[in-house]
């Protein structure tokens, strides 16, 4: 029939072997950073939603009913707003300046009402995709997401 159409009959299958690992590795690489950025803004929106709730002086989302501990309800309505995040990347929580510790922490450390409450969360990313581990130091994604309000007038839990 043809003979040039014989010979390069194969062409396709190698030509299609040699790209679609390249292909493949870029679309993985692309769907990762697009849950990296997907990840910060969720969690951003979660520590915005936790920042309102301590500046609220609300107490009663706290799963120790007898204690009502404002900043395990804080923590918890974080939780709620991070679409599951919050538990995958285990992030490290600094209220007003000062580092997580559960021990550590009391209903005061929110400040009285009118002060300014800053809560910083800081969280990694482990990056899977061998293309974009390169581009961050040990392969990690660090990101750092806060919000700052001021408390309103509220009485006390």
């Amino acid at each position: 029939m043809f003979p040039s159409l014989r010979r390069q009959s194969g062409a396709t299958v190698v030509e299609m072997a040699i790209i679609a690992p390249v292909f493949l590795l870029i679309m993985l690489a692309l769907v990762e950073l697009s849950l990296m950025f997907f990840a910060t803004l969720t969690m951003q929106y979660a520590v915005r939603e936790g920042t309102r709730y301590a500046i609220t002086g609300q107490c009663d989302l706290d799963p120790a009913v007898k204690n009502q501990q404002r900043y395990n309800a804080v923590i918890q309505s974080m939780r709620d707003n991070s679409l599951g995040f919050y538990d995958r990347l285990a992030p490290k929580i600094a209220v007003n300046g000062t580092g997580y510790a559960s021990s550590g922490y009391n209903n005061n450390m929110f400040g009285a009402a009118g002060s300014i409450v800053v809560i910083q969360l800081t969280s990694d990313w482990t990056v899977t995709t061998p293309l974009l581990a390169q581009f961050f130091k040990d392969g990690k994604y660090t990101f750092v997401v806060a919000t700052t309000m001021r408390n309103e007038y509220f009485p006390s839990c």
